[in-house]
């Protein structure tokens, strides 16, 4: 039987809260024929959704262009709810920006490809994203710009 104050982590449920498509160049835009640009954005996002529920959100934002011109722009935004209980404060960070996030993520790369196929598009393939070295370099981030500057003093 668990103990009233044993650390609680589950996974109450993943949907795609958001998703859009923009092809704002079309029809004409698909008949050129040079290879477009592609550029994606990801974000993490956490918040509170009751007692002991967290919300987490891992968005991506996918813009292909020629030249200036976009061809299309695809933004989901997937979600998880998941409740976390009984966890040291210091942990509670880590588990939203690097456990819930690789929890998710799988679900945002096949909303984004299967939206893109969907489309008239090859699929955009995402990387898999290390969400430990992520969280790692936010906070390292975060801490040198909490430092104040350092004056150098030279003779």
């Amino acid at each position: 039987m668990a103990d009233n104050n044993d650390p609680v982590f589950q996974i109450q449920r993943v949907y795609m809260k958001e998703a859009s498509l923009e092809q704002p160049n079309s029809p004409a835009i698909l008949l050129e024929q040079e290879q477009p640009s592609v550029d994606i954005q990801l974000g993490v996002e956490a918040q509170q959704a009751a007692d002991g529920m967290y919300e987490v959100c891992v968005s991506a934002t996918v813009t292909t262009k020629i030249k200036d011109r976009t061809v299309f722009l695809v933004e989901v935004k997937q979600a998880g709810i998941f409740e976390i209980r009984n966890l040291p404060q210091e942990q509670m960070q880590g588990v939203m920006g690097i456990a819930c996030p690789q929890i998710v993520y799988p679900y945002l790369r096949s909303n984004v490809a299967d939206i893109v196929t969907r489309a008239g598009f090859p699929p955009v393939h995402m990387a898999e994203i290390n969400f430990q070295a992520m969280y790692e370099q936010q906070q390292a981030d975060a801490l040198q710009a909490a430092e104040p500057p350092q004056i150098i003093a030279t003779a």
